[in-house]
Formats: structure tokens, C-alpha cells, sequence
């Protein structure tokens, strides 16, 4: 648990519910939010779904964010053709990340 919130928060998210030695907590950037829940054992994971996708206002200040904080995103920011400038990054339980902006033309 404790991990998991050092990263959501490194990434501008704030815990608004448990903490680090909590077995469930919730951190939250804007609308969204994140239930962190502490589990016994991998086989209790469903380790099936896909991406979230998180809004921001700045895509490249959160990456530069995220090098300061030591963590790895997978690579840059860059404009996706589908109209995004986005970068992609796991959460230190694997889960897939990206943290993009739509292009304005």
C-alpha cells in the first residue's frame, strides 16, 4: 500500500481516504479517483483488464514530475495520431497508465 500511494501521489494525486498502512485507500486528481485496496496474494488479482486513461492539464510538466520523483515512465510524452499528447507509465503493481491532453489544432 504504501508503494502504491507514494506513486499516486508523486503523480499529483491526493489520498483522501486510508494511508500507507491502511488495507484500503482512495487517492483522487480532479474527478477522478483511485480505490487502492491491500490484498493477500496475487491469485486474489484480476490481472484481465486494460488501461486507464487520465486527463491533464499538462502532460509534459506531470512527466517531468514523474522523472523528478524517480519513477520510469515507459517513454515521453508525444502526439498520438488519435489527437492526444500522452505518456504511458505503471503503477508499482503494473497496472497501465497513460496521462494525456488533447491536441488543440
Amino acid at each position: 500500500m504504501g508503494l502504491s500511494i507514494a506513486f499516486y501521489v508523486a503523480m499529483n494525486f491526493r489520498v483522501s481516504f486510508g494511508d500507507p498502512d491502511a488495507s484500503f485507500a482512495t487517492v483522487t486528481s480532479g474527478d477522478c479517483f483511485v480505490n487502492l485496496w491491500l490484498v493477500d496474494s496475487d491469485a486474489e488479482v484480476n490481472h484481465s483488464w486494460g488501461r486507464i486513461i487520465f486527463h491533464v492539464d499538462d502532460v509534459d510538466i506531470l512527466y517531468q514530475t514523474a522523472i523528478n520523483a524517480g519513477l520510469e515512465p515507459r517513454h515521453p510524452p508525444r502526439d498520438a495520431p488519435w489527437g492526444e499528447r500522452v505518456f504511458p507509465i505503471n503503477d508499482p503493481m503494473g497496472h497501465d497508465l497513460s496521462f494525456a491532453k488533447t491536441l488543440t489544432t
